[in-house]
């Protein structure tokens, strides 16, 4: 009998290894598949499968980025104070331009991933193509003023005669070259869109890749001027990289020149979508740049130094998560393009799921580690201890980011673009913008003010989003 239950105990022991090495397997099967880009339905089979397989790429892609965003500063930091707060204060404006491409990748997004859902390739291959028309006019209108007025911006921001003196070429780079800026994002959002998210990945991959090695090098030779030369000539070769993969025939959108004439009815319903996409980004950024000066004007250059490395460190990990709240817009606008609705609920509702528990870990991280974590990029102790607390502080809020960032992102995925910009709205300019003014001033808190007013926003967008999310309003939006 004893060695009958002995029998019974290895056979299951052996089953439970087997499983576990199914499991295994399969997970390891689904990462290299997400990887190699292998073309895949979102509207059918396990959604569970479909969220890694969009979400893994996506998360990679952008993990890189903020990846080359924590090594340009960690570089950028060894010029001192002045170059830090002259990258803050430019990039600070900058964002406004990522929020025009983020728009237009947004709406593209939406489109074309409900034409795919709808397996209507050809007028996802329309719509591909007129927005980049729009691209390219938007561009020609934001380089002319980048270009002349450089050092009238970076003073407006409130930066001293020497940081304009110092930044105003790096502003001039980055603000006139915004057109790889815009094309990067957008056409990104064509391949998530189109369930590519591998194209989307190694783009961005070779432009945060050139960007790192560019960066040491340049700056070495051309001071702070480098590190935007680098910036400029990294994007551009992600670029070039996803012009060929777009136009070589070979992916899901065949594009013919045909597509390039000008459509006004199609070009009316991109930016009807886009341009609520670019405006709830726009307010999101504008209301960032409003805390950016007001940190400046409150605590001065160390301040200001460290919350940009601060930021920068909150950046490495919050892309990441956009990665995976980018999954949920793509499979809610296929699914609902298959009018799968109850499908794309769920693939939403478990994305949640995922970016809490990693987001809650950064948290924790934010929360036991700041000195630590700023004490990489400088060694100033008046920069450390303003980054230290900024980091605490905002990290203190986390979580929430990343509840709100997917239940937003799917609304833009199901073409509620307005929710979303209604919500930053409400959110940053109505809300975070004077309680960061109320807390520095009327209760003398303050740089500290400001680094409060973020978490706290973060909270009502998350509570917000996750409202409308439930009342279901989305399921309805036609694109």
């Amino acid at each position: 009998m004893k060695q009958l239950l002995k029998t019974e105990k290895n056979l299951r022991t052996k089953n439970n290894l087997s499983q576990q090495r199914s499991k295994a397997l399969k997970i390891f099967d689904t990462v290299i598949q997400s990887l190699k880009g292998v073309e895949y339905d979102y509207t059918k089979g396990s959604i569970n499968k479909a969220v890694f397989l969009l979400a893994i790429p996506m998360m990679l892609e952008l993990s890189l980025e903020s990846v080359f965003a924590v090594v340009d500063m960690f570089f950028v930091s060894k010029l001192g104070p002045n170059a830090i707060a002259t990258v803050g204060l430019t990039e600070s404006v900058v964002t406004i331009v990522y929020s025009i491409s983020i728009g237009l990748s947004t709406g593209a997004t939406a489109i074309i991933a409900r034409r795919v859902g709808e397996k209507d390739l050809q007028s996802a291959a329309r719509a591909c193509a007129q927005s980049l028309l729009v691209a390219l006019a938007i561009s020609v209108v934001i380089s002319l003023p980048g270009i002349f007025y450089a050092a009238d911006i970076l003073e407006l921001m409130g930066a001293s005669q020497e940081v304009v003196i110092e930044g105003t070429i790096f502003a001039q780079i980055l603000l006139g070259g915004n057109l790889v800026m815009i094309l990067l994002f957008l056409i990104n959002g064509i391949f998530r869109g189109a369930g590519n998210a591998a194209m989307a990945m190694k783009s961005l991959w070779i432009a945060s890749l050139t960007n790192i090695i560019l960066c040491p090098i340049l700056i070495h030779f051309y001071g702070l001027k480098g590190a935007a030369i680098a910036t400029l000539v990294g994007r551009t070769s992600g670029v070039i990289y996803q012009c060929w993969h777009l136009f070589n025939g070979k992916s899901l959108l065949k594009i013919s020149a045909e597509y390039f004439r000008v459509n006004f009815d199609l070009i009316k319903s991109i930016i009807k979508i886009s341009w609520p996409a670019t405006l709830q980004f726009i307010i999101a950024s504008g209301s960032w740049i409003v805390l950016t000066r007001l940190v400046a004007e409150t605590g001065g250059t160390n301040a200001s130094a460290g919350y940009q490395i601060a930021f920068r460190n909150m950046v490495f990990f919050f892309l990441p998560a956009w990665g995976l709240s980018n999954a949920a817009a793509t499979l809610v606008g296929q699914n609902l393009g298959a009018k799968e609705l109850e499908r794309a609920e769920k693939s939403v509702l478990l994305s949640v799921k995922y970016n809490i528990v990693f987001m809650g870990l950064v948290m924790l991280t934010f929360l036991i580690f700041p000195e630590q974590i700023i004490r990489i990029f400088t060694s100033d102790e008046a920069v450390l201890g303003y980054g230290a607390h900024a980091l605490q502080i905002i990290g203190a809020g986390y979580i929430f980011f990343g509840i709100g960032m997917v239940f937003t992102q799917a609304l833009n995925g199901a073409g509620d673009t307005k929710t979303p910009t209604i919500i930053n709205l409400v959110s940053f300019w109505i809300f975070q913008i004077p309680f960061a003014y109320f807390l520095a001033y009327t209760l003398e808190l303050s740089s500290t003010g400001a680094f409060i007013a973020i978490p706290a926003a973060e909270v009502l967008i998350a509570v917000l989003s996750w409202y409308y999310f439930r009342k279901g309003k989305w399921k309805a939006v036609k694109v």
